[in-house]
Order: structure tokens, then C-alpha cells, then sequence
């Protein structure tokens, strides 16, 4: 075993504003992303929220039995970062992240993966 776990970054571009503040879309897409991978959902929670330079966007995570599936959008900047980490090999990130590229029409994804826990090769010990 290399790692203990996978954490996936993926920044979404050219995103639909409409759905990126819309509460319902967010959360429908990240639950049906989440079971797509093959994910167990344990439970979720969602935000709608209004910025102090006027934008509106949405908060949220989908707590699986594997870790978690967490978003935040600017639908102003058509921009949506998300945060995927995994335990074991279960789970298909790469299905989740096709499935909210197409929910959100982004045009442009940007990806940065990090192996989590001390089994990786060349971490350093932390006092």
C-alpha cells in the first residue's frame, strides 16, 4: 500500500451560473456524482450563501463511508472547486468527476491529486 488515501482537487472553469447557484442542482449533482463513483453515502449538507461583493453561491459535502466529496461555487466567476478524498480503491473518482463537469457545463477542469499518510514514501516525521 502507498498511501492511506487519495485527495483529489479539481477546479472547474466556463461553469453555467445558474447552476452553480442553484441549491437543488448542487446538491442532486454532488449525491448522484458521489453514487456514480461508486461512493457510500453516509450523509450530506448544503449551504446556499450570499457574498459580501454580491455573489451567491453554494457550500456543501457529501460525507461517504469512504471520507468525504466537498464543493464551493462562484457562480459570478462561473468558477466551482472541489475537494474529493478517498480511502482504499473502491471509489471512481474519475465518474464523479466526469458527472459534475457535465452538471455544470465547466469548459475547463484543472486537476492536482495527493496520496494522504504516513505509508507514503518520503514523508517526514512532524513533532
Amino acid at each position: 500500500m502507498a498511501s492511506l488515501g487519495r485527495h483529489l482537487l479539481a477546479e472547474f472553469g466556463g461553469c453555467d451560473p445558474e447552476r452553480l447557484a442553484d441549491l437543488d442542482h448542487v446538491r442532486s449533482s454532488m449525491l448522484a456524482a458521489a453514487a456514480a463513483s461508486g461512493a457510500t453515502i453516509v450523509t450530506h449538507s448544503f449551504h446556499h450563501f450570499a457574498s459580501q461583493d454580491g455573489g451567491a453561491g453554494v457550500s456543501g459535502a457529501v460525507i461517504i463511508a469512504e471520507s468525504h466529496l466537498a464543493l464551493h461555487t462562484w457562480p459570478e466567476h462561473r468558477f466551482a472547486a472541489l475537494d474529493f478524498f478517498t480511502c482504499g480503491h473502491g471509489v471512481d473518482v474519475r465518474k464523479a468527476l466526469d458527472y459534475l463537469k457535465t452538471a455544470f457545463l465547466a469548459s475547463t477542469e484543472e486537476l492536482v491529486e495527493v496520496e494522504r499518510g504516513p505509508l507514503r514514501v518520503g514523508v517526514l516525521e512532524s513533532s
